[in-house]
């Protein structure tokens, strides 16, 4: 071949093949996925802690996602990082940070809270949350070997899950003492966890279903009491010398519950055992301090709903990025409204599984077992909670019946029943409570 054709002929390949892998490479680079990572970001605003989730998206540098919902937009060049997140008002926050071993580490440029066109700046870090190795639902085994004295945002989670995994663990009783007698915590309703949730976010709902409840040892402990709050006048001139500890016997086989040193009037008396959680709560929210594992309100807590029982779903509104999710306080048996001030307090094991129902809010705690839906008010006095409790039952069925406020009431008047929950905290608590044959023939909203 002339030597001119030839090059020609290998110029003209040389340049196809070229234009081949290039079109490749275009192509790849159009199908690049971007490197998705999630984060807690913990704020340092004048020396109170606010929490916030992250997720983040890389392609080629660039970067996009959402902190609490609001879009960013940003840049990363080598381990620097630089994002604005813009709120539905406009209003922009400005982040730098530098990666570590652990996540992010910088300072965000925020808004004066009172001087809004003057900026301040706070320091930050955000640890990277593990990545779920499937999408199938994991059973973990837990065994706790430490306990919170309260429901905080700030306790470092004992482990992180995701919607539909299924946990199994322990708890131990009111007074810090395990299955095996040993005390290993302080007193004061000691909970388990908390539990990080990594697809829960502030504005959803947490649905906690329980799917185990045993005892795991052979006592519990309670007190021969009357709470004040179920006390006449003339009562409590009576029961000056009541509040003395009692201890049961917990026949597992059988499933019963005797006093151990009994009167003779008690010397055959037993009840049936119906194990339960006093305790189950989430974080509360940003700007709340931690609160006491004896207290209850809208994140749950020390609710003592003797319905929080095998078989039953709870649910509770998010606060915090994960949730956060306590539990504790067993007791192999209650009856309305803890009267004895303790239960019969015991350790127990433990199995659950969570749900996260994305951009649902409720206002209070609720139940749902497999015959009946309840609503929870928790506060200050009896008059409090049943306002709560009844204003809940309204909001669910609004949401998911689609019922107006009237037709509401119409079954409220009927068919409502309420139940006192719990007399032996600093809160109080009342149930509203709805037989589901009554609703069977109403249909739910979206279904």
């Amino acid at each position: 071949m002339h030597l001119y054709k030839l090059l020609s002929t290998l110029l003209i390949a040389s340049t196809l093949s070229s234009v081949t892998l290039d079109a490749n490479a275009q192509a790849q680079t159009q199908t690049q996925i971007p490197v998705h990572h999630s984060y807690v970001m913990k704020l340092d605003r004048w020396g109170n802690t606010v929490y916030q989730s992250v997720e983040l998206d890389e392609l080629d540098g660039k970067l996009s996602g959402y902190i609490d919902r609001d879009p960013i937009v940003g840049i990363r060049t080598g381990d620097s990082y630089i994002f604005t997140a813009t709120a539905a008002d406009k209003t922009t926050y400005i982040y730098r940070a530098k990666m570590t071993s652990e996540g992010l580490k910088g300072i965000a440029d925020f808004p004066d809270s009172n001087h809004p066109k003057m900026r301040v700046q706070h320091a930050f870090s955000a640890n990277k949350i593990p990545l779920r190795i499937n999408k199938n639902p994991h059973t973990y085994h837990y065994v706790p070997t430490s306990y919170s004295n309260t429901f905080s945002p700030d306790r470092t989670p004992v482990l992180t899950i995701w919607s539909g995994d299924t946990v199994q663990t322990k708890t131990i009783d009111s007074g810090g003492v395990d299955e095996h007698g040993t005390t290993v915590a302080l007193y004061g309703n000691p909970q388990t966890g908390p539990f990080y949730i990594a697809d829960a976010d502030i504005g959803d709902v947490l649905a906690v279903h329980i799917k185990r409840l045993r005892l795991n040892r052979d006592y519990a402990d309670s007190l021969d009491m009357i709470v004040h709050k179920a006390q006449t006048t003339r009562l409590a001139s009576r029961s000056a010398e009541l509040g003395q500890a009692i201890r049961w016997k917990l026949d597992l086989e059988h499933g019963l519950a005797s006093p151990d040193t009994t009167s003779e009037k008690l010397k055959n008396f037993n009840v049936p055992v119906k194990p339960m959680l006093g305790g189950l709560a989430v974080a509360p929210g940003n700007g709340m301090p931690a609160i006491s594992t004896g207290d209850a309100g809208n994140f749950g807590g020390n609710m003592d709903f003797n319905e929080v029982v095998e078989g039953n779903t709870v649910y509770l509104a998010v606060n915090q990025p994960g949730a956060l999710l306590y539990l504790g306080d067993a007791h192999a048996l209650q009856g309305d409204g803890e009267t004895s001030q303790y239960a019969l307090e015991t350790s127990m094991d433990v199995e659950f599984s969570v749900e996260v129902i994305k951009h649902k809010q409720i206002a209070m705690p609720r139940v749902a077992s497999p015959t009946h839906i309840m609503t929870l008010g928790q506060a200050g006095s009896l008059d409090e909670a049943l306002k709560l409790a009844t204003s809940g039952m309204t909001q669910w069925l609004a949401e998911d019946y689609g019922l107006s406020l009237s037709e509401s009431a119409q079954i409220l008047g009927t068919s409502v029943e309420y139940r006192v929950v719990n007399l032996a905290g600093r809160s109080v608590g009342l149930a509203a409570k709805l037989d589901k044959r009554l609703l069977k023939n109403i249909k739910i909203k979206g279904k």
